[in-house]
């Protein structure tokens, strides 16, 4: 089986250069995932002189490890939402996605991409391991306000497929995700503005609206953050730290596999956390199956690879003919409302956070509201999603979020840690090296890489995740390789390494 996503497997975006030289434009985005790029693809569109860096390759993050639903419902469910932040903002929330999916289809059509557009039908049904006649009542709940809001719904005694009660909803969409971005990426360059991969924004220096590097500057008037979390960069850019707390980063995982062909269709249970199906067909007729779930907070579950295990055994009971072919897991960022933070933070600073699942709809309607904002027509909703917002309800959850970091700083600080001998080939661990703890893994022939196990953004000790054969930062989801490059925020450098504990290969 493949450890990656169809989307990487069988399409890659063309490279873009690193930064190089001296630049100005009107507006910087860093993160050139479908938020990034969408914001600077329209920001283009509308006369602006735009410049997009990711540390990475466009594309390379979560974008690329996306499942690719497009729908209008959010995560929390609606009756559960408009009871915690209103009917007006539940409203709003859906409203966006159904706006967002529109942009998307319109973009597809103008810039002609072939990327398996098409619209789906989507079921929410009651999770099999629930009794069905404890959850009709919320399921009837959710149609009810979705047709009060003007959203087609119909409440079914048995879906097509799992056969539980649920709520059609007509008019989703799936598409292959990275052959989007890839064409809109392809659009940016040109006129004054450019896409540069393979670039930090480590040296960002907010206050003189400059980007520096060892190769090149950027100057730019307005910035945009578009890095799943917010960056801080070298002078306390968006006043990271403390805007971080706001957001827990969970890891999804995800099988697919080919299956006999059956209609298309977009499935999630009721679960909480919940499980997730997209029913495919390939350009040649043949049948794939995408199923996801068993999430939990990044670098707090030490067996990840029983994540996988679950799903495969979930798989092989509902399709029993089911060949898997590709694993691979994601991360999701949600906030103590279930509302996502959009728009300006500081004075010409923007930032984009908290889709839970739903990165693509959610980074796309961000791109609109940013442009909108900074070229001077600022949405009626600005204040729904406004990232200083504050909500009683929502106190309590993001006190509850935040109770992990003091416990795992100190916790992880104390824990006891493994002997060198044991980091056996594929496997990785806490080893004390020195009076130091250091993150240990080895690979395949033995050889081990030895870095320091302290998470760069705010000292937290890094996780072993065996299945990804990654270090996951359990405070605030920052992760690493094995060999310690930064894979994901709100760190914004490596693992350092620990050269003074280099140790023999395992023989």
């Amino acid at each position: 089986m493949k450890k990656d996503s169809f989307w990487n497997d069988d399409f890659h975006i063309a490279e873009f250069p690193a930064l190089q030289g001296d630049h100005e434009v009107d507006v910087l985005v860093v993160g050139a995932g479908i938020t990034g790029v969408t914001t600077a693809y329209l920001l283009k569109q509308a006369g602006c002189r735009v410049a997009v860096i990711d540390q990475q390759r466009v594309g390379g993050g979560e974008t690329s490890h996306t499942t690719a639903h497009l729908t209008h419902v959010a995560d929390t469910r609606l009756h559960e939402l408009a009871s915690t932040v209103g009917e007006n903002a539940a409203h709003a929330l859906w409203k966006a996605g159904r706006l967002a999916m529109e942009q998307i289809r319109d973009l597809t059509t103008e810039l002609e991409i072939e990327c398996g557009w098409s619209e789906v039908p989507g079921y929410l049904f009651a999770a099999e391991d629930r009794n069905a006649a404890d959850e009709a009542p919320g399921l009837e709940r959710d149609a009810l306000l979705a047709s009060k809001f003007g959203f087609e719904a119909h409440l079914l005694e048995s879906d097509p497929f799992f056969g539980r009660p649920a709520v059609r909803f007509p008019n989703q969409a799936k598409f292959h995700p990275t052959r989007y971005l890839a064409a809109l990426a392809k659009a940016i360059p040109g006129e004054g503005s450019q896409v540069f991969s393979k670039t930090s924004a480590s040296g960002l220096e907010a206050e003189d609206h400059i980007l520096r590097s060892d190769k090149g500057t950027i100057r730019y008037g307005t910035l945009v953050a578009a890095t799943h979390v917010p960056i801080q960069g070298a002078k306390g850019t968006f006043a990271a730290t403390l805007f971080q707390t706001k957001l827990a980063s969970y890891s999804t995982y995800v099988i697919g596999a080919e299956i006999e062909p059956r209609p298309e269709a977009l499935f999630w249970d009721t679960d909480s956390p919940y499980h997730y199906w997209r029913f495919d067909l390939r350009e040649d007729g043949a049948g794939l199956v995408i199923v996801g779930g068993e999430d939990h907070k990044t670098g707090q579950q030490p067996d990840t690879e029983g994540c996988y295990e679950k799903l495969e055994k979930l798989l092989r009971q509902k399709i029993p003919t089911a060949r898997p072919t590709h694993r691979w897991s994601g991360q999701v960022v949600e906030t103590p409302d279930g509302l996502p933070f959009i728009g300006e933070i500081g004075e010409r600073q923007f930032l984009a956070t908290g889709f839970s699942g739903n990165g693509i709809t959610l980074g796309t309607f961000s791109a609109i509201m940013i442009r909108e904002a900074i070229t001077g027509h600022p949405e009626p909703w600005t204040e729904i999603f406004n990232p200083h917002r504050k909500r009683p309800a929502a106190l309590w959850r993001y006190l509850r979020e935040n109770k992990d970091f003091p416990l795992h700083f100190v916790k992880d600080h104390l824990a006891a840690t493994m002997a060198l001998e044991d980091i056996k080939p594929t496997t990785g661990a806490i080893v004390n090296i020195d009076g130091k703890k250091c993150a240990v893994s080895s690979d395949e022939q033995g050889n081990r890489t030895i870095l320091s196990a302290t998470c760069p953004h705010l000292g937290c000790i890094v996780q072993w995740n065996g299945a990804e054969k990654t270090w996951d930062c359990p405070c605030h989801g920052s992760r690493f390789t094995s060999s310690g490059d930064l894979i994901q925020g709100p760190a914004e450098s490596r693992l350092e390494t620990a050269e003074s504990a280099q140790a023999p290969a395992h023989h």
